[in-house]
């Protein structure tokens, strides 16, 4: 066997290795991590950026107010960039502490259906798609209570 195969095999035998194994996963993870954190960080500022336009656009083409519609946008838009906002929370908490925090995945996701609600167009959709949100966010709910007890519990 020649040294470069010798040595090739000797490097997988050692990355297979249980420890080199698991610094490779976590060095992964990490750098996954930070790159997501980073990426969700630029799309944020973007949104913030075309939230503003927008805002101004509208207030300059609207010597009365808003009106309904664009006020809705508004409305969403604010709540895209709050969910972003969780989403980048949970990505730190995870750098933080390398475990996924079950509590802000919740309420990140409370964020969500509460902004499909909020702009919820009733004549593109039915009021039974109304009736499954609502369950989602009573399910959600219900959720969010068990976990913060638990993790309440825990901590005393």
């Amino acid at each position: 066997m020649t040294d470069s195969k010798r040595g090739l095999f000797g490097l997988i035998k050692e990355v297979t290795k249980d420890r080199s194994y698991l610094k490779l996963i976590h060095w992964i993870e990490n750098f996954v991590a930070k790159t997501l954190s980073l990426t969700l960080s630029i799309i944020i500022l973007i949104a913030v950026a075309d939230l503003v336009v927008l805002l101004i656009k509208d207030i300059i083409s609207e010597p009365l107010g808003f009106y309904r519609k664009s006020l809705i946008e508004l409305f969403g838009s604010f709540l895209n960039i709050l969910i972003a906002l969780e989403l980048l929370e949970n990505i730190t908490a995870y750098l933080k502490k390398h475990i996924v925090q079950l509590e802000l995945v919740i309420v990140t996701s409370l964020i969500a259906v509460a902004r499909k609600i909020i702009i919820f167009d009733f004549q593109k959709y039915s009021n039974l798609d109304l009736m499954a949100l609502g369950i989602a966010i009573v399910c959600l709910a219900a959720s969010y209570w068990l976990v913060r007890r638990i993790n309440l519990q825990n901590k005393s």
